[in-house]
């Protein structure tokens, strides 16, 4: 069985060395690059399964890496983690979209690093469960669990992977309230450690994607997030 592959962009050499060390651990496949200049091409050459992208790169930063797989036909569904040693939400917030799936702020910890990739290779298999039926008509938006699509205004939406099942998940039980811990276990996975913010922020992002309809989900303050009881 040929092993799943990862390339993994950054330039700290010891950082890079550990997080590759322990993925061939797992059993992955991975390639490695130090050099923003040269990522796109890389991953456009062995398209891998997943890209650990470093946001402060030599010559590109990973934002700009990332706009570019997302606009590329026979990339743009190519999850993307991005590692950064920024924590601020502004930063995160820009990072989330662009496109990136998930992030990860270091110093980290490998095995949540592991966990995280895990995690996103998870949502993104076609052979593992995930989201199925009707596809969801509410106001202006549609929301395709078979396409993994959202229409917003007659218009695709880049949803990530991440946002897609959050959104999803929450139109499909309009006017429950669910906390952030209740979110991360259904949407992210009980196994990934994923704090409080990482859900405040993807929120947010599936909000200004929503545009005109952002207030459909709502926030209980207190207690978590909801999406409006459209039935």
């Amino acid at each position: 069985m040929a092993q799943t592959k990862i390339v993994v962009v950054e330039d700290e050499a010891d950082i890079l060395e550990l997080v590759e060390f322990n993925l061939q651990r797992e059993g992955f496949e991975v390639v490695t690059c130090t050099v923003g200049s040269a990522a796109f091409d890389l991953i456009r050459e062995h398209r891998p399964a997943l890209v650990l992208l470093d946001l402060m790169l030599p010559e590109r930063d990973g934002l700009e890496i990332c706009r570019e797989i997302r606009s590329d036909p026979d990339l743009k569904r190519t999850p993307v983690i991005m590692m950064t040693a920024k924590s601020e939400e502004s930063d995160i917030v820009l990072g989330l979209g662009v496109g990136a799936d998930d992030y990860i702020t270091k110093p980290f910890s490998v095995r949540e690093l592991v966990a995280r990739a895990k995690a996103v290779l998870r949502r993104r298999d076609p052979e593992a469960p995930a989201e199925s039926g009707d596809r969801l008509e509410i106001e202006g938006i549609s929301i395709d669990p078979d396409r993994h699509e959202v229409i917003v205004d007659g218009e695709p939406a880049p949803f990530t992977a991440t946002e897609f099942r959050m959104l999803h998940y929450l139109a499909t039980h309009p006017g429950r309230v669910y906390s952030r811990e209740q979110l991360i276990d259904r949407v992210i996975g009980q196994d990934v450690m994923v704090s409080d913010r990482n859900i405040d922020v993807h929120i947010r992002s599936v909000r200004q994607k929503l545009g005109a309809y952002r207030d459909l989900v709502e926030t209980v303050r207190g207690v978590g997030y909801r999406f409006k009881d459209y039935r």
